[in-house]
């Protein structure tokens, strides 16, 4: 079954964009996984509050893999430089539907 990690991402600084996105590219394909959006076009059809910058989606093949991803000690730096420098949201969505 897949899984998706849905971020919200506003930069605070832009310092560490530059050392984020190579390693980060590299270790989500590692671990299987796959962006199907990466982009600061979007819109808000429901709800309220502040937009983020960039909205992003990954497929995981499994939540293992995001969870693996996450913990990666190549990964944790990049994590960190980017919790410091963004506000971020991120969670794990299981490719199911719950209300069929």
């Amino acid at each position: 079954m897949a899984y998706y990690s849905v971020l919200e991402v506003t930069p605070t600084n832009q310092d560490w964009v530059p050392d984020y996105i190579g390693p980060a590219n590299a270790l989500v394909a590692k671990y299987g996984g796959q962006y199907l959006a990466r982009t600061t076009s979007h819109e808000r059809l429901e709800g309220s509050g502040e937009e983020p910058a960039l909205r992003i989606v990954i497929q995981w093949p499994s939540a293992e893999a995001a969870k693996g991803f996450m913990s990666d000690p190549e990964y944790v730096p990049h994590l960190k430089a980017r919790t410091a420098g963004s506000i971020s949201h991120h969670s794990l969505i299981e490719g199911k539907d719950d209300l069929a």
